[in-house]
């Protein structure tokens, strides 16, 4: 099931996204698309890689989905994946009538609550991308280091680290 919040009277909910659905990969295929493309225009680069997926690539992923829904309409989402002890995060897209309203605050959290467990968080976003470089760094991700993708094209690593209490 997944978390419901009421606003204004509109039920909103972050639930997992069945991208075997027709329906939801449709949604998820056009939200990234939207969203990356701005991302594209902060960067100044447009070979993002969920920009040249198709949508048989997007459904066999093999990330984990999870979707904010304003009603019926997809407004925002997050992927990850997870291997032994770390967590990557894959996508985070928010449409852009959604900005700034707190969707990929309440993604991450969400995501975070139901990896609880896992000690190590990973994710990677373009250098210019500062409203997303914003979230990470606070919501304690730390800067890890930069990767040039293409001449003058920087990503930005983060890393958070999750102590253990023994």
């Amino acid at each position: 099931m997944g978390d419901f919040l009421r606003r204004g009277g509109e039920l909103k909910i972050i639930k997992a996204l069945d991208l075997h659905h027709p329906k939801i990969l449709e949604q998820l295929f056009e939200l990234q698309r939207t969203s990356y493309l701005i991302e594209a225009q902060l960067i100044g680069f447009y070979e993002i890689p969920p920009l040249k997926e198709t949508v048989e690539e997007l459904k066999v992923c093999g990330e984990t989905f999870l979707g904010y829904f304003d009603g019926e309409y997809l407004a925002g989402a997050i992927s990850y994946t997870v291997e032994e002890h770390e967590l990557t995060i894959c996508r985070m897209v928010v449409h852009p009538s959604y900005f700034r309203k707190g969707i990929a605050q309440k993604l991450l959290i969400k995501m975070e609550e139901q990896n609880h467990a896992i000690p190590v968080l990973k994710v990677s976003t373009g250098k210019e991308n500062s409203p997303a470089k914003n979230l990470y760094l606070k919501n304690g991700f730390k800067y890890v280091s930069d990767f040039e993708v293409m001449s003058g094209v920087l990503i930005s690593h983060y890393k958070k680290e999750k102590h253990q209490l023994k």
